[in-house]
Parts: structure tokens; C-alpha cells; sequence
């Protein structure tokens, strides 16, 4: 049997200073996401940012949280459900499917234990970040094999590093804002915001950046777009240190400042709607946008669990099954 295992970042249990502060501790911990010494780190981390941060971001969290819990679990058990469905239909398909997220639950190793007890012999890793960066990407293969290396029998594992220019991806994205200019009109700007990356990352060999670049270029070309309709940023930073720019709020305060009366924002680097995207897009920087100056601002949701989407990231998993 082959499994096939789902990732994301993660998600608090509760939208609460104490699930924030558990959830925290596990993220910022990871060497992958802080390249900071790790003694230093420690001291920032427990000393400063773990008192001050929870109460801040449980109270965003609370913006977003639905019936269903957190919007990116709830998302993320769609796609899970919706991608074995659609490989349950292949002639001779014998594949189990499972979600873990990297930080929180439900976690990588209880995914992967599920997929040893149907005894996989063929594994294939599929994190859910379509531009590779050793701070996703590479964090989950680490969780990965911390959780493999206490296995007697481990099966073929094959990782997808990245899906930045896939065909069936693009299209689904270009697919996506074609639906919001049938509804809302063709903008004025269209803004790809990708997650941010503090620059020495990028500066040290990560490819993260060029393949953000990459993605919106190729969705820009398929959308006829002139390269002044549309732009990239990069959004969430944290720290005081230089991250990627253009930085999206920056960006859309001097747009609405300017006399750019439409935009629309996508977030093609996340699969699943999210905190990042949910409040932070679509209410802290339209609010920046509108409070400069601008008239009309549309967030463009996430791929989420489309069709579109489910048939794209079918036909990735397929080619390395």
C-alpha cells in the first residue's frame, strides 16, 4: 500500500492565551523558522515574546475562528477528504491519505503512525507549500525523519519540494481571479502577497523568493496581464531584522495614497485559508488600504478545497506514486 501524507503549518487548539503560548513555544522553537543562536533565542523566546504574544494573537485568532474550529484544520480536512475521494477512483488505486500538521495536532506523527499501521511500504510526503522554503519545506522534512528514524521497517519515501509552476496549479489560480473579476470587475492593481522571509535566509541560498516571483509572472501570463496591473510583496514579518520587500502593508498604504482606486489581493503561497490571510489580509490590510485612500479592496480566497485545486494537487501526488 502507498501512503500519502498532507501537511501544513498547524493551527492553535483554541482561540486562548494558553493554546497560543503551546502552539508559539512549538513554532517559534523550530531552528528552521528562527536562525538565531539558540541560547540568545531562548531568552527572547520564554523571556519576552511568549508573555506578551499569546493575548495578542488568541484575540486575532478569535476574528477568524468558526463553528468548525480553526479555518486552516477545517480547510486542510476538506482537502485530505476531497484528495482520497478523487484517488480512490484510479484502476487499481490501493492509497491511504492523511493530514499532519508541523506544529500542533493533528500532528505528523500521528498521521504517519496511522499510515504505518496500514503497513505503507511507499510513502509520499506532500506539504502543502507550493514555493519551497527550508523554513516550511525543510522543517516538515525534519519532523518527517525524527518520526521515521525510530521505525524497524521504513518504507520508500519520496518528498514533494514544491509545486511553484505546476500547470494544473497556475491554472487554478488564474482560474480563481478570472471568478473574482466576474464578480467584483477587473481591479485597477491585482497583488500577489506571498508569506514573508527574513532576507539573510533568501541571502544564504534559500530559493523562496524566485519561486514566489515565478508563481505570479506565470498566473500574470496566463491572465494577459501588463506588467503594470499587477505586482508581488510579502507580508507577516516579525523582528526587528530586514525581511523580503516590497512589505504588502507598506505596499497597499502608499497605492491607496496614490490614487489606486481597485484592488485585488491573492495569497497563492497558501493552500488553505488561514489567520495570515483571513485577518490579516483581508481585514488589518484592507483596512490600511481604504484608511490611505482607496475605494474598493477584494481578497481573492485561497485555492482552498476548489476543484480545481483537488485535481491539481491529485495529478502532483500521481506522478511521484
Amino acid at each position: 500500500m502507498t501512503g500519502v501524507l498532507l501537511t501544513n503549518l498547524g493551527t492553535p487548539d483554541a482561540p486562548t492565551p494558553s493554546a497560543l503560548r503551546k502552539y508559539l513555544a512549538q513554532f517559534l522553537s523550530d531552528p528552521r523558522v528562527i536562525e538565531t543562536p539558540r541560547w540568545i533565542w531562548w531568552f527572547i523566546l520564554h523571556g519576552v515574546i511568549l508573555r506578551v504574544r499569546p493575548r495578542r494573537s488568541a484575540k486575532a485568532y478569535r476574528e477568524v475562528w468558526t463553528e468548525a474550529g480553526s479555518p486552516l484544520l477545517a480547510i486542510s480536512e476538506k482537502q485530505c477528504g476531497a484528495i482520497r475521494s478523487e484517488l480512490d477512483k484510479d484502476a487499481g488505486s490501493s492509497v491511504r491519505v492523511e493530514l499532519g500538521m508541523r506544529y500542533g495536532n493533528p500532528s505528523i506523527r500521528s498521521a504517519l503512525e496511522k499510515l504505518q499501521g496500514c503497513n505503507v511500504r511507499k510513502l509520499v510526503i506532500l506539504p502543502l507549500y507550493p514555493q519551497y522554503s527550508a523554513a516550511t519545506t525543510a522543517s516538515t522534512f525534519d519532523a518527517v525523519a525524527a518520526v521515521l528514524k525510530t521505525w524497524r521497517h521504513i518504507p520508500q519515501v519520496r518528498m514533494i519540494t514544491g509545486y511553484h509552476d505546476n500547470p494544473g496549479y497556475i491554472d487554478a489560480l488564474a482560474q480563481s481571479v478570472r471568478s473574482q473579476w466576474a464578480q467584483s470587475g477587473r481591479p485597477d492593481k491585482l497583488l500577489f502577497s506571498f508569506h514573508g522571509l527574513p532576507r539573510s535566509y533568501v541571502l544564504a541560498g534559500d530559493p523562496y523568493a524566485d519561486e514566489c516571483r515565478a508563481t505570479a509572472r506565470l498566473v500574470a501570463r496566463q491572465l494577459d496581464l501588463d506588467e503594470e496591473l499587477w505586482d508581488v510583496s510579502f507580508q507577516s514579518r516579525f523582528g526587528p531584522r530586514a525581511w523580503l520587500q516590497p512589505y504588502t502593508d507598506k505596499l497597499l498604504q502608499e497605492w491607496g495614497g496614490s490614487g489606486i482606486g481597485h484592488v485585488h489581493v491573492i495569497c497563492p503561497g497558501f493552500a488553505a485559508d488561514c489567520l495570515e490571510t483571513l485577518e490579516e489580509i483581508k481585514i488589518q490590510n484592507r483596512d490600511f488600504f481604504l484608511g490611505a485612500g482607496g475605494k474598493t479592496f477584494s481578497y481573492i480566497p485561497a485555492l482552498n478545497d476548489r476543484p480545481r485545486h483537488i485535481t491539481a494537487l491529485c495529478d502532483i501526488i500521481r506522478t511521484h506514486i
